[in-house]
């Protein structure tokens, strides 16, 4: 029996999150959900996420912040952040990577680029960390 791959998404604006949990769901990733960075934090740390999606701008905390504090954290460090964002300006992107984000997607965003993008980045930390790829239905 296989696992399936973990995403916590984080995201305070429903809608949002209900459709990338929706789409990561359909596309065979176990998915939870938290819409503020201190329930996300405490997600992280009791959870074995594979991948972490990250808005810039949370009601309680900025995504940039708690990205560093995820990149701080020893059982953190390694795994897989990705910004999910309306801020577009280059400078916030670039910001997102400094801080140890793999990627940095604009909102609003294909579906299908948001999925494939989501799965290579799983895989990839999977390659770096030699463990088995896990299939996705």
């Amino acid at each position: 029996m296989t696992t399936k791959l973990k995403v916590l998404v984080v995201d305070d604006e429903i809608a949002v999150s209900a459709m990338m949990v929706f789409l990561l769901t359909r596309a065979g990733f176990d998915v939870e959900a938290a819409r503020a960075g201190e329930k996300a934090m405490q997600m992280a740390e009791a959870g074995s996420f594979d991948l972490i999606t990250l808005d810039v701008d949370l009601p309680d905390s900025n995504g940039f912040k708690l990205c560093s504090r995820f990149k701080e954290h020893p059982r953190l460090c390694d795994t897989p952040v990705v910004f999910i964002s309306a801020r577009c300006l280059i400078e916030d992107q670039q910001h997102g990577l400094e801080v140890g984000a793999v990627d940095y997607i604009i909102k609003p965003f294909d579906a299908a680029d948001f999925v494939s993008r989501i799965l290579s980045h799983v895989e990839t930390e999977k390659i770096w960390r030699n463990e088995p790829l896990s299939p996705i239905p």
